[in-house]
C-alpha cells in the first residue's frame, strides 16, 4: 500500500499546486496504472505442467521461438489462462509458462536445463536444443509478480528405473530397499527430495517477494490395486502388481505427501490432483483414463518410437510413444482446480 502524502505545513498558491500535480503527481499515477493494469501469473513445472503430447505445440511448429520444452495448449496453465481470459477476476491476468518438460527440483531455480523435445529438433538431434535458463530467471520473478504456480519433482521417482529392472526381472521395490553400492534407495530419494522442493520454494519465494504461490501435486497415475493392471504397453509393460503397489503408496503418494507438507510449512497453496483422479489411472479402461501408458493416443506430431532402446513397438500397435504422462481428460481435470486457487489467490490481493 502507498503510504499518504506529507500534509504540507504552508500555503500553496493555486498555480503553484496546480504545477506540481502535473510535474509530480501524474507521473506517479500513470506509472502505477500501467503496473496494475493486469495480474501477472508464472507458470513452473515439468512434462505434467507443459502438456506434451495434447493440443498444439507451443510455440506453433516451425517457429523460432521453439525451445525444445513441449508445452502445448491442451496444457491446464493454457486451459486456466483462457478461462480467465473469458471471466477475468477485477483485472486481466497474463500468463507466462516456462514449464519444460524432463525439468527436475533444481532447473526451477538453479540449474540450467538441456531440452530433450524430439519434435522437429534442430538437426534432427533431440540433443541440439539450445540449453535453457532455470525457470525462475525464464519466467523473469520479480517484484510484480501476483501468482507463481510450480508442479515438479515426480521426474526423480524410479518409474523409468522401474520398467527396465522388471525387464531385467529384478524387483523394483526389493532393489530400491536395498540398493548396490553407489545407487541411491527410496527412502534417501524421498529425503533428497523434500530438502531440495523446500529449498525451491524459499528461492521462488525470494525472488516474487509480493506473489502467492501455488503448488500443484500429480495425478493417480497408478491405480489403487496393482492387481487392475492387465499388462502390455499400453499400460505398464511388465511392471509386476506388487511393484506397481509400492510405485505408488511408497513413491507417488509419498511425492504428493512432501509436496503438500512443504506447502504447508511456508503457508502457500497446495492444488490436489490425485484425490479428483482416482480411478481415472494408467489401467483404466481406454475410455475413461487419463493417463496414458507406455504407447498412448497423442496429437500426430507426436513419435511413436519409444526411447532408451526399449522394447516397445507403439507404432506397430497405433499408438505413439506417451510414456505415462496425462492426457487431455487429465489436464481437462486438473484446470479447474488451478483455476480456483489463482483466482481466489488474486481476489485476495
Amino acid at each position: 500500500m502507498r503510504n499518504p502524502a506529507t500534509r504540507l505545513r504552508t500555503r500553496v498558491p493555486v498555480l503553484g499546486l496546480a504545477v506540481l500535480a502535473v510535474t509530480l503527481l501524474l507521473p506517479s499515477v500513470a506509472a502505477e496504472g500501467s503496473s496494475r493494469d493486469r495480474y501477472e501469473w508464472a507458470a513452473l513445472g515439468d512434462s505434467y505442467t507443459a502438456g506434451l503430447f495434447i493440443g498444439d505445440p507451443r510455440p506453433a511448429l516451425g517457429s523460432t521461438a521453439r525451445d525444445g520444452c513441449d508445452r502445448t495448449t491442451g496444457s491446464y496453465p493454457d486451459l486456466v489462462r483462457r478461462t480467465l481470459a473469458a471471466r477475468p477476476p477485477d483485472r486481466p491476468v497474463r500468463l507466462t509458462d516456462v514449464s519444460c518438460d524432463n525439468a527436475t527440483i533444481a532447473n526451477i531455480t538453479r540449474e540450467r536445463q538441456q531440452p530433450a523435445s524430439p519434435v522437429q529438433p534442430p538437426g534432427g538431434d533431440p540433443a541440439g536444443w539450445p540449453v535453457v535458463d532455470p525457470q525462475i530467471r525464464r519466467a523473469r520473478l520479480g517484484e510484480r509478480a501476483d501468482v507463481v504456480t510450480v508442479g515438479v519433482g515426480a521426474i526423480a521417482l524410479p518409474f523409468g528405473e522401474c520398467l527396465e529392472l522388471t525387464l531385467a526381472h529384478i524387483p523394483c521395490a526389493a532393489y530400491f530397499a536395498n540398493p548396490p553400492e553407489g545407487v541411491e534407495g527410496l527412502a534417501a530419494k524421498l529425503a533428497r527430495i523434500r530438502d531440495e522442493y523446500g529449498r525451491m520454494l524459499d528461492v521462488i519465494h525470494r525472488a516474487a517477494p509480493h506473489a502467492t504461490v501455488i503448488t500443484v501435486g500429480y495425478p493417480a497415475v497408478l491405480p489403487e490395486r496393482g492387481s487392475a493392471c492387465g499388462g502390455g504397453p499400453t499400460q505398464l509393460g511388465p511392471i509386476t502388481p506388487a511393484d506397481i503397489d509400492w510405485l505408488r503408496e511408497d513413491a507417488l503418494k509419498a511425492m504428493n505427501t512432501i509436496i503438500r507438507t512443504e506447502t504447508a510449512k511456508r503457508g502457500d497453496r497446495y492444488v490436489d490432483r490425485y484425490t479428483s483422479s482416482v480411478g481415472h489411472d494408467v489401467c483404466a479402461p481406454e475410455d475413461t483414463r487419463w493417463i496414458e501408458g507406455i504407447c498412448g493416443d497423442a496429437e500426430p506430431f507426436w513419435p511413436a518410437a519409444v526411447p532408451g532402446g526399449l522394447p516397445f513397438d507403439c507404432a506397430a500397435i497405433g499408438k505413439r510413444a506417451t510414456l505415462l504422462h496425462p492426457n487431455a481428460g487429465e489436464h481437462a481435470n486438473a484446470a479447474p482446480l488451478v483455476e480456483r486457487a489463482v483466482r481466489e489467490a488474486l481476489l485476495e490481493r
